[in-house]
């Protein structure tokens, strides 16, 4: 009599041994559902702010193991909009972004830290102006579901903060302007 139960065995085992594939996500900017907004202290009277107009990036989530996400991010730094033409020029020249040199800045995560309770702690390589450092984004997820066109979403929102001294960008804006606080808010399209 054949022994029926070590393949079977087995094969539970092997299955059980498989991980489950992370969701894969291309972060839906054409819908524009995306956005990176920026704001720095102007003379630290007041804020302001703007937004890069032209991304593109994906993610990987699973709800089963969260701490695998991963995160891909580039920007182009010539797509900088402040809503003020004669000064996106100026923060496009060699004075700030040098966009003509460095047209585009990347964010490449390298952990993802989640809390339990929805947020989580990103952390990654982000280049900007020729200078590559970690970065740390403080996460929050909004939600997950089905479209109305038959896809399905994920969407989080991040922020984060940096001294523009630390990626080569010394021009001097006062004691109150050397930080740039980022938010971004990210829905993704399964792919």
């Amino acid at each position: 009599m054949r022994n029926t139960f070590a393949p079977a065995f087995i094969a539970a085992a092997l299955f059980a041994a498989t991980p489950v594939l992370a969701e894969e996500y291309v972060i839906d900017t054409s819908g524009a559902h995306a956005s990176i907004n920026f704001q720095i202290k102007h003379l630290g009277y007041s804020w302001l702010t703007g937004r890069f107009n032209t991304f593109s990036g994906e993610f990987s989530y699973d709800e089963k193991a969260p701490e695998a996400a991963k995160v891909s991010v580039t920007i182009d730094t010539t797509s900088l909009d402040s809503n003020h033409a004669e000064r996106d020029k100026h923060v496009r020249s060699a004075d700030f972004l040098d966009v003509a040199k460095y047209p585009e800045a990347k964010f490449v995560s390298t952990a993802y830290k989640p809390h339990g309770d929805g947020t989580a702690t990103l952390e990654g390589e982000f280049t900007l102006h020729g200078v590559t450092k970690p970065m740390t984004i403080a996460v929050s997820e909004i939600g997950a579901g089905a479209d109305p066109w038959g896809g399905y979403r994920r969407g989080f929102t991040g922020t984060t903060s940096f001294a523009l001294a630390d990626y080569g960008i010394d021009y001097n804006l006062g004691p109150a302007s050397r930080e740039v606080q980022l938010t971004l808010n990210v829905e993704g399209v399964r792919k």
